[in-house]
């Protein structure tokens, strides 16, 4: 599979918008889209024409592939799941997006990004119900319960990491144990809850082109 190896705050600034790739660096004024807000390149500050909608939805398309950090088969195949499922077709991607592994030890905190869940996992340090399990791409179900290894919990990623949590920032559709490195999937997440600046529907209606 095809691996995106160039700058990571090249795709922000592509997008015009934060996609939190690069973990505590975005929160700071470090972060190169405070000061660079334009595609980069050549041409990135110049006049450029009226984008088609064509072009809308596929920035929309990509922006979203991107943050979750997905290859395009891969979120071709995550639409074609939604697409058979009941439901807004948009709403259902964007949940089962939630679902994945790495996802939700990024939204508990316990990683800095999705690319450091991903290494986490990877690398064996996490557990889902007691169990090991080294897949980024598992979908949670209601009642999982995520854990730290022991011998993995004193790694300085996670705890750089837990130091931007606020016990008041947690999703409602998860909760978290500071004190053991260990979160709950509570439930699968309503799309009005998920923190996604996004509009799903544009990407239904590329691939239904």
């Amino acid at each position: 599979m095809a691996r995106y190896i160039d700058a990571n705050c090249k795709l922000c600034r592509r997008e015009r918008q934060k996609l939190f790739l690069k973990g505590t660096k975005c929160y700071t004024e470090k972060c190169p889209l405070e000061k660079r807000n334009y595609p980069p390149g050549e041409h990135g500050q110049g006049r450029r024409s009226k984008i088609s909608e064509y072009g809308v939805q596929l920035r929309e398309k990509q922006k979203v592939r991107r943050m979750y950090g997905l290859a395009e088969q891969q979120f071709r195949n995550y639409f074609e799941r939604a697409l058979k499922q009941t439901g807004r077709t948009g709403e259902t991607l964007v949940k089962t997006l939630e679902r994945r592994f790495d996802n939700v030890l990024y939204r508990l905190g316990l990683a800095p990004s999705r690319k450091s869940a991903r290494q986490l996992i990877l690398h064996r340090h996490v557990m889902v119900n007691n169990r090991i399990v080294d897949i980024p791409s598992y979908l949670l179900n209601a009642g999982d319960v995520i854990q730290i290894r022991e011998k993995s919990k004193k790694l300085d990623v996670i705890h750089e990491s837990m130091k931007r949590m606020k016990d008041t920032a947690m999703l409602p559709w998860l909760s978290l144990d500071k004190a053991t490195l260990s979160g709950t999937f509570l439930q699968i997440p309503e799309r009005a809850d998920v923190p996604l600046n996004a509009n799903e529907q544009l990407i239904v209606e590329l691939y239904s082109k």
